[in-house]
């Protein structure tokens, strides 16, 4: 993709997408046609009532309830996420994180206490990750520069 030697010929990747966006709007629209038709069934008033008319109307109610249902458990939904407040977007990339991505691996030190005015009361405080054994043997086995080094082997050895 990056080499500038190369033409891409076909991007098979968005027409996939395509082709899932064409199903589910041809899925949304059956389902509107079926959900026009229940209610056309549902609303008629005709003298003779036949078993498929009746069908018709127990599923449009079952429908409807359904739909009911749903904007009920929305509503209390969205009210919970109101009470509960604004979510707090985790900050990526501090000096606390556990990196293990390259450049560091173990925890940065050092007190972060105060790095704003010395008069503000808010601390950054570390998070904490905690990480499996096995995991972490794991991820030193797979990384070119641990594979081969002395923790994994003292890590194996526990």
């Amino acid at each position: 993709q990056d080499d500038e030697w190369y033409e891409q010929a076909t991007d098979v990747r968005s027409q996939l997408k395509f082709f899932e966006q064409l199903e589910r709007l041809e899925k949304q629209r059956k389902d509107e046609q079926e959900r026009e038709i229940l209610l056309k069934a549902a609303k008629s008033r005709s003298r003779q009532e036949d078993p498929e008319q009746a069908r018709l109307k127990q599923k449009a109610k079952e429908m409807q309830q359904q739909e009911l249902a749903q904007m009920r458990q929305r509503d209390a939904n969205l009210t919970a996420l109101a009470a509960i407040g604004p979510r707090k977007k985790r900050k990526l990339d501090s000096p606390g994180l556990l990196t293990i991505g390259g450049e560091g691996l173990g925890m940065s030190g050092g007190n972060q206490a105060g790095l704003g005015t010395p008069s503000s009361r808010q601390y950054a405080r570390q998070k904490i990750t905690r990480v499996n054994l096995r995991d972490f043997i794991f991820y030193m086995e797979q990384e070119r520069e641990t594979s081969h080094s002395l923790l994994l082997y003292r890590a194996l050895l526990k």
